[in-house]
This record gives C-alpha cells, sequence and structure tokens, in this order.
C-alpha cells in the first residue's frame, strides 16, 4: 500500500506548519522531515503523495545533531484580497556559528495507486551514511480523502465550519507527504493557524495556544504511525470527566457527553492499567464529531475521535470508547507492521476491551456483546462465502488494493476468537494478561508481524511449546492466521446465557404456530427492561428471517412499533430495516421520519441499500431529494450511488452491485436518474450494517 521507500532512511521526526482555509476548503502546509540515511549517497527521497497535494517547493537543509529537540517556526501570511498566499515557511533556530542553508530540489510526482501518488525528491549526491539532514516540502491539499471540511449548517450549532481528519488506513498521504507505512513511526510537532474563534486539537501530547501569534502549537512525544497523525477544528468546548481525561464537544452536545462519560473513562483506564500495565500517553481525551464522521470512532492517541450520534445509544458509546481505550495498548503503542495483519490491532483490542468490560460489567454483559458480535460475524461470513480470501487474518493485499477495504468483522471477530484461544491455551485469562503486559513492555512504540506475537506468546509459556501446541490438528497456528471461513474455535458464551437465553425464547415464539398463540405470549415478556444489546440481537435475528409471514410482521409492528420508536438509534434502525425487508407499508412513515433526522453513515446507508434492493425506490429517491442537502457531499455521493443501481436495475442487483447503471425501470423519471448521476460515487460491495465497527 506504500510506494515510499522508508527502509532506506530512518525518520526521526516530523514537523508540520499548517494553515486551515476553510473558505477555500483547502490546507495550506510546510512539512519538515528529519531523517539519516542508513546507507550512503542515496539517490532520492520516495514518499507517499496523493493527487490532490500539490507540490510548491522541495528544499535540503543539513540538519544539527539535535535538530528534533529544537523545533522550527513557521512563518505565515498574513490574508489578504487577491490569490491566494502561499504555503507557510519555516523560521529555523539559529545555530551557534552559521545557520546550514537551504537549497531547493528537484521532485516529481507520479501516479502509485488510485489512492494515491509517488513523490520522489532528488537528494544530494554528497550525502553521508547517518548524517542527519532535513528534507522540506511547502504544499497545498484540496479536495484530499483525508480531509472532511464541513459547512457550518452541518454541524450541531450552524455557527462556524469544522474540519477533522481521518487517516485510517491510507489517507493520511492526502494531508502530508510521508512514508504511509504503519511499519515507520516517529515524533511529530506541529504549528497550526486557523481562523478566530476556532479551537483546533490534534492527537499530540503537548498542547498550547499562543495567543499573540494566533496560532496552536502541538507535540506528540511517542513515536506513531503516519496514520495516527489527526486534527479536529472547530466550535469545541473542553469539560473534565476524571483527572487526565476530558471531553470536547459542540456546547449543545457538551452535558450530555460529559453526564454519559463522568467518572466512567478513568474507571476503565484504571481497569486496563490493572491488566496491561501503565497508560503511557498521559491523557485520554475524547472530541464527539459531527454526524458526518464516516466511522463510529477512530483510536487517534491521547484524543479519541468518535461520532455524536452514538451518544444516544449508552451501551454502545461504553463498548465503543472502551475499544478505543484498550487501543492504546493494542494498535498505537504496539501496531500492525503491514495493514495485512490489521488483526494484530482490532483483535487483540477487541480481547481487551472485553476483558475490561468483565471486569468493568461482568461476563455476562460481555458475553451479550461477544455473541452480539458474532452473530454479526457469520451474517457478514453468509454475504461473502466462507471461501472469501477477506475472511483470512493473514490478508493478501494484491498491489493496487486499497487496505481500508479489509475494515470488515473478520478482523475483529476471528482476530478477537484466535487471541481467546491463545488464553484458553495457556488456561489462565490472568496469566494471559501478564503475557501480554510483558508483549505491550517489549514491543512499545515499534511494529510487529504474527510472528513477534507468537513467538513472544510460546516463550513466554515454555511448557505449551514443548506440548506443540502450535500444531495441533485442526487448530494450528498457521491455519488460524490463512485458513478462510469462520473461526476455528469460538468462546464458551455460556455466562452471558441470563441475556442471551430470553432472547432466543422470544425469537422462537414469534416463529412458532399458531401465531396468536405465540403473540399473546410474546406481549407478556417486557423488552422495555432489557438491554440494549439484547434488544439488538432479537430485531437482528428478526431481520435475518426476514422477509416474514405478513401476519408475523403486522402482529410485530402491534406489539413494538410504538416502543422501539421511543428507543436509542441502534434499535430503530434495526426495527425500521425489517419494516423495508418486509414492504410494511403502515409503518413507512416512520422511516421517513427517521431518515429526515439522521445525517450519518451509519444511520442512513444501511436503510438506502434495503430500500433500493426492493419494491421502495421510488420512496427512497423522495425522502433522499427531501434530505440531501443536509447529508455531507461524500455521504450523498454514496447514497446517489445506491439510489442509481436501484432505479437502474429491474430485477434484484447481485450480491456485488455494479457500479453502472443499467437499464432504467420504464416507469423512472429519467431526470431524476440524470441528477443522481450528477456526481461519480464509490460503490458498496456488502452492507455496512454489518460493519459498523470502531476502527
Amino acid at each position: 500500500p506504500s510506494g515510499a521507500a522508508a527502509q532506506l532512511f530512518r525518520l526521526r521526526h516530523l514537523q508540520l506548519g499548517l494553515e486551515l482555509r476553510p473558505e477555500a476548503r483547502e490546507l495550506a502546509g510546510c512539512l519538515v522531515l528529519e531523517l539519516c540515511a542508513l546507507r550512503p549517497a542515496p539517490r532520492a527521497l520516495v514518499l507517499d503523495a496523493h493527487p490532490a497535494l500539490r507540490l510548491h517547493s522541495a528544499a535540503f537543509r543539513r540538519a544539527p545533531a539535535a535538530a528534533a529537540e529544537t523545533p522550527c517556526a513557521f512563518a505565515f501570511s498574513a490574508p489578504g484580497p487577491g490569490p491566494a498566499p502561499p504555503p507557510p515557511l519555516p523560521a529555523f533556530p539559529e545555530a551557534p556559528g552559521s545557520e546550514p542553508a537551504c537549497c531547493p530540489l528537484a521532485f516529481r510526482v507520479d501516479p502509485f495507486t488510485d489512492y494515491g501518488s509517488s513523490l520522489t525528491v532528488t537528494l544530494p549526491p554528497e550525502l553521508q551514511a547517518h548524517q542527519p539532514f532535513q528534507v522540506i516540502l511547502r504544499y497545498t491539499s484540496t479536495d484530499a480523502p483525508a480531509i472532511w471540511w464541513l459547512d457550518p449548517e452541518l454541524t450541531y450549532g450552524c455557527a462556524k465550519p469544522f474540519v477533522f481528519t481521518q487517516g485510517h488506513s491510507v489517507c493520511n498521504r492526502s494531508f502530508f507527504p510521508c512514508f504511509d507505512t504503519p511499519a515507520v513511526k516517529c515524533t511529530y510537532s506541529a504549528v497550526v493557524k486557523a481562523p478566530s474563534g476556532v479551537q483546533v486539537l490534534m492527537s499530540a501530547t503537548r498542547s498550547a495556544y499562543m495567543e499573540e501569534e494566533g496560532v496552536f502549537h502541538f507535540h506528540m512525544e511517542h513515536p506513531v504511525p503516519a496514520y495516527l497523525v489527526a486534527l479536529v477544528a472547530g466550535d469545541l468546548k473542553p469539560a473534565d470527566i476524571g483527572p487526565r481525561s476530558r471531553v470536547w464537544a459542540e456546547p449543545c452536545l457538551l452535558p450530555t457527553a460529559t453526564s454519559k462519560l463522568s467518572g466512567a473513562v478513568e474507571q476503565w483506564l484504571s481497569a486496563a492499567e490493572r491488566l496491561y500495565g501503565p497508560y503511557m500517553w498521559g491523557r485520554y481525551d475524547i472530541v464527539f464529531l459531527p454526524p458526518s464522521f464516516p466511522i463510529v470512532a477512530m483510536e487517534n492517541p491521547c484524543l479519541t475521535f468518535i461520532i455524536s450520534s452514538i451518544l444516544e445509544s449508552d451501551e454502545f458509546l461504553v463498548i465503543d470508547v472502551i475499544h478505543e481505550v484498550a487501543h492504546s495498548w493494542f494498535g498505537n503503542a504496539v501496531t500492525n507492521a503491514t495493514w495485512e495483519e490489521m488483526w494484530l490491532s482490532e483483535g487483540l483490542a477487541t480481547y481487551a476491551q472485553r476483558r475490561i468490560t468483565t471486569e468493568t460489567y461482568g461476563a455476562a454483559f460481555t458475553c451479550l456483546e461477544t455473541a452480539f458480535r458474532l452473530d454479526a460475524l457469520h451474517r457478514q461470513m453468509k454475504l461473502l462465502g466462507e471461501d472469501s480470501p477477506v475472511s483470512k487474518l493473514q490478508v493478501k493485499l494484491e498491489p493496487g488494493v486499497n487496505p481500508s477495504h479489509l475494515m470488515n468483522l473478520f478482523t475483529y471477530e476471528k482476530g478477537y476468537c484466535f487471541v481467546y484461544y491463545l488464553s484458553q491455551l495457556c488456561g489462565d485469562p490472568q496469566r494471559f494478561d501478564d503475557f501480554l503486559r510483558a508483549y505491550v513492555e517489549k514491543y512499545k512504540f515499534t511494529s510487529v508481524v504474527a510472528q513477534d506475537l507468537l513467538d513472544s506468546f510460546l516463550s513466554f509459556f515454555p511448557e505449551l511449546k514443548e506440548q506443540s501446541v502450535d500444531c495441533r490438528a485442526g487448530l494450528e497456528f498457521e491455519r488460524w492466521l490463512n485458513a478462510t471461513g469462520p473461526p476455528l474455535a469460538e468462546p464458551d458464551l455460556s455466562q452471558g446465557s441470563s441475556l442471551t437465553r430470553p432472547v432466543e425464547a422470544l425469537f422462537q415464539l414469534w416463529t412458532a404456530e399458531p401465531l396468536d398463540q405465540a403473540a399473546a405470549s410474546a406481549s407478556a415478556i417486557d423488552i422495555s427492561k432489557w438491554r440494549t444489546f439484547q434488544t439488538a440481537l432479537f430485531l437482528d435475528r428478526l431481520l435475518d428471517g426476514s422477509p416474514l409471514p405478513q401476519e408475523v410482521v403486522m402482529s410485530l409492528s402491534k406489539c413494538y412499533s410504538s416502543l422501539l420508536d421511543s428507543m436509542n438509534a441502534e434499535i430503530r434502525i434495526r426495527w425500521l430495516q425489517i419494516v423495508v425487508r418486509n414492504d410494511y407499508y403502515p409503518d413507512l412513515h416512520r422511516v421517513r421520519r427517521f431518515l429526515e433526522s439522521q445525517m450519518s453513515r451509519m444511520y442512513t446507508i444501511p436503510l438506502y441499500e434495503d430500500l433500493c434492493t426492493g419494491a421502495l425506490k421510488s420512496f427512497a429517491l423522495e425522502v433522499f431529494y427531501q434530505t440531501q442537502g443536509r447529508l455531507h457531499p461524500n455521504l450523498r455521493r454514496a447514497i446517489q450511488q445506491i439510489l442509481s443501481q436501484g432505479l437502474g436495475s429491474s430485477t434484484e442487483p447481485a450480491s456485488e452491485p455494479s457500479t453502472e447503471l443499467g437499464k432504467a425501470e420504464a416507469d423512472t423519471d429519467s431526470d431524476a436518474q440524470a441528477l443522481l448521476l450528477g456526481d461519480e460515487a464509490p460503490s458498496s460491495a456488502i452492507s455496512l450494517r454489518d460493519v459498523n465497527v470502531s476502527a
């Protein structure tokens, strides 16, 4: 996935001077890379870049030995009429004697893949091995996949523009030129200039606002991979929720965010520290982003990004934040060296998340959440087929394939099952916690491959190595990593039976005969007292069985529709998907109302996909026309793509929709189609409902 030649250099530090220009939707940047060549006279430095990133100049400077300790300043142009000002200029601190002069460098940009370019910077010929030097790149970035600009009306307060970055997996090459691979880590610092009144935050251990200069300063003291350099700016206000944590949110959301998380985050951090050793990032803050945030949550170090839409679904909020807390050890401190082994981050973080929830909320709740997720894994397995190559833990990335396409439940849940299996081999979860603590201590701030984890495991448990547990027939470590299909073994979830058994019982009632008797028995069960994950699991089972007999849907609606309508969005979307998949017209007004109130990908795409698969395409089109002005352009394009595919096929769509529009249905409004296809949009091969997981 990386076109960069990282193995020829050691990256010591990177410095960013950034100017946010929301009116032009442009970021102007100056990047100072501090490097050493690992062998003499390298001809060129090859970095990952992107067509959205326009390079203005490249320069070379011999660096003093302590360059990383003396950050440079950046000079920003004064705003004014006329053409856009140039990117910031670096201003290096005066060294004793003469300051090393900068000399210009030749560079070229070549196509690499559809998600990036390759930037080659020619280096001076006399460069010695291990001699520190700096490369200075000045650039502007517009329409970058990593940088999401929101107009004020796409925020809750509608007062100020908002911008955030999302680097996972390979988007940050459009934010700044870099070695865009998880194998390369370095410390970083940044100076950011933003419009007046806009608060800027970054994934950094230290931050400060210099009022007289009107700029924000950031420093990350621990080495991180490029994808974890993150920025957010907008009308954000803070509130402390613990001794080392605060939430940042738009003012109207702050009271809710504070009340939901006050005290809880410290409880989770302390539980994680008891299990896996000291939290090493200093602060653990959380910023709540507008609904346009394209995923649920992202584990940016020191500053978890999370979508505000999840605030109303308490149990999902708890699990998502604990998952990001777990990433502080697994993913951020110890990182998968390649995207082909993403499970090393996600599988271990999911295991750690469940150890934390067991310690904090008990085994029954953890087993319920696990059952809910494994259910979703098997649903995805049916969708993709048991021989799908993406169901392997060690996925082979073909050249040019975007690793973001590997973000699926296998990475999380099959990865979790393998880690759980390892914990069972040693017979005691506490001893396995001790192993993971030692693993983090050994590999922190580096990147690893699966063999590092498995070798460490067998070294830590020599008795298991003697028993050759890695070669047990049918459960070989090699088979876990490279076989397609479901996990080779799944955890015993019987400790959750007090919560999962009622769900099974109610589902069985609704699929039993005679219906009136079953409905009467079912109505005696009060699901308003259930946990969110119980209700979601029940609705998922009904969804799996859809289309259901019409009289069953009618009875379900009579029994639950009004009650579910008062519950959180995670519950409501599942009920509304049942309504849509069963063409149940009496409840369509609820679908309309839900889509009119939602602006996030996770609560719109699944419904539009279902609407366009069945007989409700014209309804979907009508609702989209009424709501599209409130959607982020990226989401608007994704929905347009779904609608154009749905309108263009008179038969049921294939499991992998074509990106081309087929013949129009005779009764379709051709103007509507032309309008829909006005923008290109990425295609989505599988339903996102089953991959709504945190990063």
